[in-house]
């Protein structure tokens, strides 16, 4: 699990193809304290690192991530939100972020609002449902908080605003149209949901 609070932006220093992707990403981590084996989710993917440097740690990234993920992520010279999995006892800053993708978005329009960044992103329709003003959304691995959302014409439109650390501290601070991002949806939304389907079954 996961806050999605970023801790470091890495860079994608190779991309290399052995059957799956293996990236190696260049990370200011102190890599001699991650294990082989453990988790780092990279912009909102929880990947497993297969091996690492002084500077560096590798990940695979399967045909499956690749096609339910945002394009242009894992490519070499790619900035990439980085978060260490979180331990037991650490402060959950942001809210709770499993890592797997639930769908992509294209980032519409990028504006001014006060000292912050507005944006508006249009997400599949069938995340329209776990969307709410003033609930929670990962964006990239970011913990983020939905502003307004509405449907239009078989989406869901919704906005939040990127504060001046969070832009200096995470990829968002070079956002612009046409960007798509890997989008989670608040865990605590999914289990809702399922809990109420499993419900209605039942009084079917």
């Amino acid at each position: 699990m996961f806050t999605g609070i970023t801790t470091d932006v890495g860079t994608v220093r190779s991309a290399e193809q052995r059957g799956d992707l293996r990236l190696t990403i260049a990370s200011g981590y102190d890599l001699g304290s991650v294990d082989l084996g453990s988790s780092i989710a990279c912009s909102g993917v929880c990947f497993t690192v297969v091996d690492k440097g002084d500077d560096w740690f590798a990940v695979d990234v399967s045909g499956e991530t690749l096609s339910r993920t945002a394009r242009d992520l894992w490519r070499e010279g790619s900035r990439l939100n980085l978060e260490r999995s979180l331990r037991i006892g650490d402060e959950l800053g942001g809210h709770l972020v499993s890592g797997h993708v639930d769908g992509v978005a294209d980032v519409t329009e990028v504006r001014l609002d006060g000292g912050s960044t507005r944006i508006t992103v249009r997400a599949p329709a069938d995340l329209s449902p776990y969307l709410a003003p003033k609930g929670s959304i990962t964006l990239d691995g970011v913990s983020l908080t939905v502003n307004e959302v509405r449907d239009d014409g078989g989406s869901a439109i919704f906005t939040v605003n990127i504060i001046p650390h969070t832009g200096a501290h995470t990829t968002f601070g070079e956002i612009a149209v046409g960007r798509q991002l890997n989008v989670e949806i608040d865990v605590i939304a999914r289990y809702l949901e399922r809990m109420l389907a499993a419900r209605a079954h039942s009084t079917s």
